[in-house]
Parts: structure tokens; sequence; C-alpha cells
């Protein structure tokens, strides 16, 4: 996987590539950055609402930051997207995320 800066380049010449800015969030991810990662997801899911991982990871990520409750209602916000759109593998891993942190 590119680095963070190799990634940011990129997204400077695509500023709303979504598949850009999820793989930012990605690597804040993998190394602990929580509330980066959380930013980026959050700026992934503005560049593209039917993004369903990008819910799941931010839950994932508000979870091992702590914060239970927020990461609960990311995964109903990401379940709802999932039934809207008709993605039933995203569906299925949201609900089991969700039955995982709560």
């Amino acid at each position: 996987m590119p680095s963070i800066e190799q990634l940011e380049r990129l997204l400077a010449l695509e500023p709303d590539d979504a598949f850009l800015i999820y793989g930012i969030a990605q690597e804040h991810l993998k190394a602990e950055r929580y509330d980066d990662a959380i930013e980026w997801f959050d700026r992934t899911i503005a560049a593209d609402p039917d993004h369903c991982y990008a819910f799941f990871f931010k839950a994932r990520a508000l979870d091992e930051r702590g914060s239970k409750a927020e990461a609960l209602s990311v995964c109903d916000a990401g379940i709802d997207n999932a039934r809207r759109i008709g993605d039933g593998k995203a569906l299925s891993e949201l609900s089991g995320l969700r039955e995982e942190i709560s």
C-alpha cells in the first residue's frame, strides 16, 4: 500500500476521489491514529455516501478509541445505508460488527 504522503499527493490531483480518501483513512487506522482515521472516514462518506465500508471502519476506529455509543450509532447508519443500496455483504458485516461492539 502506498504511504499516506503518496496518497495525499495523488489526492491533490483528484480531491474528490473517494478511493484515495478511503486509502488515507485506512492507513491512519493501521497506524492506530484513530482520530485522524475517523476524520478521513468522514471525508470518504462525504465524497461517496454509499461507501458502506467507510461506515464499518469508522465504527471500528470509534470502538478502538473507546467511543462505544458513537460506534454503535455509526454501525446503525451504515446498516441503514447498506439496506438502502442493497449491499447484503456490507449489511451482514456491519450487523456482525454491531453485535461484536455491543
